[in-house]
């Protein structure tokens, strides 16, 4: 029963699930790794081919190196091999794998051997790994060759193995992520004696390889390399298959590193040992590096040494971090614990004399604080301890020429002073005005002018001020302890000011970037337009990098420029292909990246939180982005992500706002039309059904009353008919009223007579006044407008009569039409002239479209009138709808 309680509690790896789904919508690849030329990775491969072809599996050579091998070469005959493409490089032609022929190819299996080459300029990715990542995303399955000197980690081993420096390396997490790695092993003898008969390299380049690199203890020491190296990945599949079926096994131990570096020669050292040592623990590891919150003390070189350690650590497979405090021990302690980590790794080298016993290092602060946690340091080696780091020597002589000229001119201009007031007062204090001279040089030139101040002020003090005169001799004793008691106060005194200035000037430019990030956020909020938040967004980078910048969005399904500053830039076929690249896989490309870095540009994606937003392209120059800089664009390009992303969904939400507005509007016609359209047709219907049945029968009295019938429900369609086409008239804007003289009697007399016949029972009194002037406009529009809403009046005017009148008011013409039935409330008077919208009668029935008086309105303003609603006061009852329109001064009517 227990052991049925744990099936039931026992799940797999979600993790583990959503690498497996992710794996199978990818290629699949396979390493062949060995541990040196000539080992037989490449015959091996072919070899497998060849009998995968035999069996039916689509199998191509996209580039494969023979290196003059017959055995290998023959191996060719009966494979589909790619044609290469044809590249210039340095005068010479190139080929190289065709990366656009092999996706246009697309089959199952594609062989690229030589994984750590390095494609030439002009190619679209910098390493042929790369090409071979953009294979496995679209589908294919690609198999591949490595020698194990490659791998990134391995570099400086390799390196102090054999005195070969490898030039060509490829990450770690390559080989990591590889789904079948395939070890061609070869005993070190066999192999050097396969390379002294020729079979590896030609005669005269075997002996000096056998004498370089090709010697035993080399190749037994690659040998253990490559066996340990693919024992860790058959490790770290079968701990993927356990998690992935839930199954209890030996799990990893949970041994989890943080890593310490530094701008220091010594830190891409530690980056490495870290990877050998996470991958021989099968552990996730922390590249760290930290920096002070209250000085700015990276220079661009160093915030160089730094990006690229971050970028070597990413590409062995670790995650990278920086960390903004005061105590660096506290500081890692604290991330340590976050993170759960089990070791810290950290380089440290030997100190000597004064320097040990001043001050405490890192690495031994560290072991003191961190209990419960291992602390591996890695030393540097001794060739490393010898050479001495010449690159400071330059940039700290110029420092030292300004230092030491504001130290001078301070304690020469105090001196000066000082021996002036000598002369006239007789101070035992006058050495508190070299305290002033030590604290303005600090706050003039740093710590380095005000420690320089410090000693010229003491030499000066003593020199100038102190007996006996002009000479460095102290006669009385408490002038020597005075003396060092100045020079010790002098020094922390100017330490402090120049550290106060160091961080006057940092919260100085972190203020005006936390300024300039906060009016650029509020401008970015109030913008509702995408194009307005582009332009925003270009202007802004502009003006706080200072360089070139393209914005580019999705438009009509192609990634076109949207904004560019100046707007006369310009992209080329690589600027254009790398930023589709950076919208489709949503990762970085062009300058600087492991994609088109030929580009001018480094192209950015947009990620906001509904997808990609749009792609941001930056000119790059020789100078790189510091450290304030890359904060500000990342701000920057974030918070334009989400700007643009909520203009979008605003975009959306309007239209979707005129689906739901043309839903209603739909259901509400179709609504009208099924009630009021069955009506007629129903009365038509059984009209014409009586006449064909009983019309011999019939009476004439009662054919008559059919006939009746069908002519007037006929009439009732078609004028429903009609307001549906001039509704769609009016809202397709292709309604063109005429623009004719309109005598507006004879078209109120028209409309009513029109109204009579519809409605014979109705008593309709007009009242037309006898100077009314012509007016300009469309006398069917106006017609058709009068018996509308004399329609409507009949309608929901209850008995009453329809009184219609016509009168001038100044200049204009007015025309009302007025029933007496319950009226209209207030709020809604100005409804009435929405569409579709209907009142009820009173028996509680809403009759017609509600069309009329949308349809009125429509007509009345095309003919540059107005309309309004309204409900006369005094009865407390009835309708009045009135039009004003223009007249024309000058013509009359004639008195009727």
């Amino acid at each position: 029963m227990a052991d049925d309680d744990r099936d039931k509690n026992r799940r797999p790896d979600p993790d583990a699930l959503l690498a497996l789904a992710e794996k199978d919508r990818r290629g699949k690849l396979t390493v062949f790794l060995g541990a040196a030329p000539g080992v037989g990775k490449t015959y091996a491969m072919l070899s497998r081919a060849g009998r995968l072809k035999a069996d039916g599996i689509d199998v191509v050579v996209g580039l494969v190196e023979t290196h003059g091998r017959g055995e290998t070469a023959a191996l060719l005959d009966g494979l589909e091999v790619l044609p290469r493409q044809r590249i210039a490089h340095r005068g010479r032609m190139l080929e190289e794998l065709d990366l656009d022929a092999a996706l246009a190819r697309k089959p199952r299996i594609v062989i690229v051997d030589e994984l750590a080459h390095s494609n030439p300029e002009g190619s679209r990715h910098p390493k042929r790994h790369q090409d071979i990542e953009e294979l496995i995303a679209a589908g294919i399955d690609v198999w591949t060759a490595l020698n194990i000197q490659h791998l990134e980690s391995l570099a400086d081993l390799v390196a102090q193995i054999t005195g070969v420096t490898v030039r060509e390396r490829v990450p770690d997490l390559v080989l990591k992520r590889a789904d079948e790695v395939i070890l061609v092993d070869l005993p070190p003898t066999e192999l050097i004696d396969r390379l002294k008969e020729g079979k590896v390299y030609l005669p005269d380049s075997a002996s000096r390889a056998v004498d370089r690199f090709f010697r035993l203890g080399n190749l037994t020491a690659l040998r253990e390399l490559a066996l340990r190296r693919t024992a860790d990945r058959v490790d770290d599949q079968m701990v993927d298959y356990l998690k992935q079926n839930a199954i209890d096994g030996p799990w990893a131990t949970g041994e989890r590193l943080i890593v310490c570096v530094g701008s220091d020669a010594l830190s891409e050292k530690v980056v490495r040992v870290a990877s050998r040592l996470a991958s021989g623990l099968n552990a996730p590891w922390i590249v760290v590096s930290i920096e002070r919150a209250d000085r700015e003390v990276e220079t661009p070189e160093r915030l160089q040494k730094i990006e690229t350690l971050f970028r070597l650590a990413e590409q062995l497979g670790a995650e990278t971090r920086r960390v903004i405090g005061h105590d660096f021990v506290d500081e890692i302690l604290k991330l340590a614990r976050r993170e759960h980590a089990t070791q810290i790794v950290i380089g440290t080298r030997r100190r000597r004399g004064l320097e040990r016993l001043l001050s405490r290092s890192l690495p031994d602060a560290l072991s003191r604080k961190a209990s419960g946690l291992g602390v591996y340091m890695v030393t540097p080696d001794k060739r490393e301890r010898r050479r001495p780091s010449l690159q400071p020597l330059a940039p700290s002589l110029v420092a030292l020429r300004k230092s030491a000229a504001i130290a001078v001119g301070f304690v020469a201009s105090t001196t000066a002073v000082g021996r002036v007031i000598d002369q006239f007062v007789d101070l035992p204090n006058i050495s508190l005005l070299f305290l002033l001279a030590v604290l303005g040089a600090s706050v003039a030139g740093g710590y380095l002018s005000a420690f320089l101040a410090a000693l010229l002020s003491t030499l000066a003090y003593n020199f100038f001020f102190i007996d006996p005169l002009h000479t460095f001799t102290i006669a009385a004793a408490h002038e020597v302890f005075a003396l060092f008691i100045f020079l010790a106060v002098a020094i922390i005194a100017g330490g402090f000011a120049s550290r106060i200035r160091e961080q006057a000037e940092i919260a100085r430019v972190r203020a005006t970037a936390l300024q300039s990030l906060y009016d650029f956020s509020r401008k970015l909020a109030s913008t509702a337009k995408t194009d307005d938040a582009i332009w925003l967004t270009v202007s802004q980078l502009q003006t706080s990098l200072r360089r070139k910048v393209v914005l580019l969005t999705v438009r009509n399904e192609e990634l076109a420029v949207a904004a560019a500053w100046p707007p006369d830039t310009e992209l080329d076929v690589t600027d254009l292909t790398a930023a589709r690249w950076a919208q489709e896989r949503r990762e970085p490309a062009g300058y600087g990246t492991g994609t088109l870095p030929n580009s001018r540009f480094e192209f950015r994606p947009l990620l906001g939180p509904h997808g990609i937003a749009g792609v941001c392209g930056i000119e790059h120059t020789n100078e790189r982005l510091d450290l304030n800089a890359e904060r500000t664009l990342t701000a920057i390009l974030d918070q334009t992500a989400i700007a643009l992303d909520r203009a979008r969904l605003a975009e959306e939400t309007v239209a979707q706002a005129a689906r739901l507005e043309g839903e209603r509007y739909r259901e509400a016609l179709l609504s009208s039309i099924s009630h009021d359209l069955r009506t007629p047709l129903a009365t038509i219907t059984g009209a014409v059904t009586g006449l064909r049945q009983l019309g011999e029968r019939m009476t004439p009295e009662n054919r008559d009353d059919l006939l009746q019938s069908i002519e007037e429900e006929s009439g009732r369609m078609s004028r429903f008919v009609a307001n549906l086409l001039d509704m769609t008239r009016i809202e397709a804007g292709t309604l063109k009223p005429k623009q004719d003289w309109v005598d507006v009697t004879d078209v109120i007399q028209s409309a009513v007579d029109r109204t009579r016949k519809y409605a014979p029972g109705r008593v309709i009194e007009t009242g037309i006044a006898s100077d009314l002037p012509l007016i300009k406009g469309d006398s069917v529009l106006l017609s058709q407008v009068l018996f509308n809403l004399l329609d409507n009046a009949v309608k929901y005017g209850g008995e009453e009569p329809i009184n219609v009148y016509a009168r001038r008011d100044g200049t204009d013409v007015l025309i009302s039409v007025t029933d007496l039935g319950k009226g209209i409330p207030p709020e809604d008077l100005d409804r009435v002239f929405e569409k579709f919208y209907r009142r009820g009668k009173p028996d509680g029935r809403a009759p017609g479209t509600g069309l009329g008086l949308s349809i009125a309105r429509g007509f009345v303003e095309a003919m540059g009138g107005k309309i309004h609603a309204e409900s006369p006061a005094l009865k407390k009852r009835g309708t009045r709808i009135v039009m004003r329109f223009p007249g024309a001064e000058g013509s009359r009517t004639e008195p009727r």
